[in-house]
């Protein structure tokens, strides 16, 4: 089941001495949690919104107005909170996939379906992301998530992969 809300950033610091808040973002460009006109917080099991009075991108980060938090102090609280964005908030482009989507989906050999792992983590690099898998038979391979070696992604099924001898370790290839 697809999660309603994604995590899409963590509130570092206060900004100033009226309430606002330094955000550190977790999506592709943090002009995206900059233009979010609610963020959800996580309280328990449940999530609460937020509104977003104002935000702007200063170098990396997001400084925003959060309506409701008119203080230095009320700012402090939320220092160390995970901010959410809810799912129909963040639209994908075609063939683009939420990392929150692909975590723990199968992982298959292109040529022969057979099973290789489950995806566990994704680590987003500069020119390529890198896809750790636990392997089927103990332990775990990195991958690097390029058309050379990833050669379908279906989020609702499976990754299907193109290993090269040693991608996926000496023991995986016995």
């Amino acid at each position: 089941m697809k999660q309603p809300y994604l995590e899409c950033g963590k509130i570092i610091n206060l900004h100033g001495f009226r309430g606002a808040v330094k955000m550190e973002s977790y999506c592709d460009s943090p002009s995206v949690l900059a233009h979010l006109g609610t963020l959800w917080l996580r309280e328990k099991e449940s999530y609460r919104p937020v509104k977003v009075r104002h935000a702007s991108v200063f170098r990396q980060f997001v400084i925003a107005e959060l309506e409701g938090v008119e203080s230095e102090d009320a700012a402090n609280r939320l220092r160390g909170v995970t901010v959410y964005a809810a799912r129909e908030d963040l639209p994908l482009k075609e063939g683009a996939f939420f990392i929150a989507d692909l975590i723990g989906t199968p992982v298959r050999h292109a040529d022969t379906g057979e099973a290789i792992g489950t995806l566990t983590d994704v680590t987003t690099g500069a020119t390529a992301d890198l896809y750790t898998v636990t392997l089927a038979g103990g332990g775990q391979a990195l991958i690097p998530a390029v058309p050379a070696f990833v050669v379908r992604t279906d989020p609702d099924d499976a990754i299907y992969i193109r290993p090269i001898p040693g991608l996926l370790g000496e023991e995986a290839e016995k």
